[in-house]
């Protein structure tokens, strides 16, 4: 096992607490997918994958009909993906990914967080080369009509960079610019998509005392505590 599986597990320690702050975070990738693509699943790939995101997230059909409509009305504000950039105390990088229907209050937002815990917001490109932008799969291990060695070789020619299984099935780590080729030959070979997602995976973390750690963490959770925050990542070793 790697450096994604490892950088999951120490995520798996610390999800998003409410459910529904992760009902918010769904319904605006909703609304971006439907603005970009239409409502209509078959023919919008990315719409597919919110919608089995909702699924994985146990969000209920209705709401997620809801959702839909209620995107497809022109009257309905589109949000705006923004990536932030900066430091946690002690030089710990930070990426914050948003989504945001008025990017004043969020930078506002965002740079009060940095400031009030002694923080540093930075300029586009100060940290993100830290970082590496991957996509990940998670699918139906039932569904794989092979031995995950087998897999692995398939998976090769798509620079899949790891393949593992875990007690919610099988996943698969990729650059992200792989992400519409793989979920095309997923979808071609009939394997269950379970749920995706985008992650930055610290190239370098850095290890903290229990004191300094506390005071990264306060940073943290300011920021996760925002409405309009979707993830955070840093570089601090869990």
């Amino acid at each position: 096992m790697g450096r994604a599986f490892e950088f999951r597990k120490a995520r798996k320690m610390k999800r998003w607490s409410a459910m529904a702050k992760t009902f918010t975070r769904i319904g605006k990738d909703i609304v971006m997918a439907v603005k970009e693509g239409g409502p209509n699943p078959e023919s919008n790939s990315r719409l597919r994958v919110v919608i089995q995101n909702a699924k994985a997230a146990n969000m209920p059909k209705d709401n997620i009909a809801r959702a839909i409509k209620k995107a497809s009305d022109k009257n309905t504000e589109n949000y705006k993906e923004v990536l932030f950039e900066g430091y946690a105390p002690h030089g710990i990088a930070v990426l914050v990914e948003t989504a945001t229907n008025n990017n004043n209050r969020t930078v506002a937002n965002v740079r009060a967080a940095f400031n009030k815990c002694n923080g540093n917001l930075g300029t586009s490109g100060s940290v993100a080369f830290m970082f590496d932008h991957t996509v990940n799969f998670r699918i139906n291990e039932s569904s794989l009509g092979m031995d995950l060695e087998e897999f692995e070789l398939e998976m090769i020619e798509f620079d899949v960079e790891e393949v593992f299984k875990d007690e919610d099935g099988i996943l698969i780590y990729a650059p992200f610019e792989q992400f519409g080729a793989i979920q095309k030959y997923l979808e071609e070979n009939n394997l269950e998509i379970l749920s995706s997602e985008f992650e930055r995976i610290p190239t370098t973390t850095s290890a903290l005392s229990d004191e300094q750690k506390e005071e990264v963490e306060k940073l943290l959770d300011k920021l996760e505590e925002d409405d309009d925050v979707n993830q955070v990542y840093h570089s601090m070793e869990i």
